[in-house]
């Protein structure tokens, strides 16, 4: 009796497993992993976007790509200028009498960025300044992917419109090879930072490298992604 108990139970258990298991074929797509978004596919013109892609690189794919191809007459889609990374720096001079000071500023700049920052360190000993070789004297972060996209978001959508007596950024900025550096004098305009926990104002160096050729390109697809410039002839 207690071997045909156990056959039974084997078959019920059998049964179940045959039920739960999917016919073939029938198994819904795997869901994309976050980041797999937005590629190029393979010269065609086309690319591949995912839910989570971010505001402004669906931006440069469905509208900025399609622009430069019509009105600039770029056949060739990887002739189309785009962003190959960001670059930010912030000086913090006080570091080297205050450690203190410089822990902050990474903090803070890491809370602006979204990515830790890298300590920057002095190159060579300047007497007069009491710079010894090998102090902490600043911090970068360099950003690419979705991280970098998010921040140009954010940087054109929230900080550059609260910077006091804006009147448009200045676009003699660009090194004569397509690439931008924008300087900031606080970096308070970005909603990130608490200002009561950060009673010191800090200047950044936002740069801005892009695969564009020349300046023209490069100011083409700045200004297309919404920077705001200053326009030609206005009064500063």
């Amino acid at each position: 009796m207690a071997d045909k108990k156990d056959k039974a139970d084997k078959n019920e258990k059998v049964e179940k497993k045959e039920k739960k298991a999917p016919a073939p074929g029938s198994q819904a797509p795997a869901k994309p992993k976050r980041g797999e978004i937005a590629k190029l596919t393979g010269g065609t013109g086309t690319y591949e976007k995912t839910p989570t892609a971010p505001r402004f690189k669906t931006l440069y794919i469905e509208v900025i790509v399609p622009a430069f191809r019509k009105d600039l007459g770029k056949d060739n889609i990887h002739s189309v200028p785009r962003f190959e990374k960001i670059v930010v720096n912030m000086g913090v001079s006080e570091a080297k009498e205050n450690i203190q000071a410089l822990d902050q500023a990474r903090d803070e700049l890491a809370m602006i960025t979204g990515q830790l920052p890298q300590v920057r360190r002095a190159k060579k000993s300047i007497s007069n300044f009491k710079l010894r070789e090998g102090m902490p004297i600043g911090l970068r972060v360099t950003l690419r992917g979705d991280r970098m996209w998010e921040f140009l978001d954010r940087l054109i959508s929230t900080a550059v419109p609260r910077i006091r007596d804006f009147r448009g950024l200045e676009p003699k900025g660009f090194d004569g090879r397509g690439n931008y550096n924008l300087g900031v004098k606080e970096h308070h305009i970005f909603p990130e930072v608490n200002l009561e926990k950060s009673p010191k104002a800090r200047g950044l160096n936002i740069t801005f490298v892009t695969s564009a050729d020349n300046d023209q390109d490069g100011f083409e697809l700045l200004d297309r992604m919404g920077m705001p410039f200053k326009k030609p002839g206005k009064a500063e």
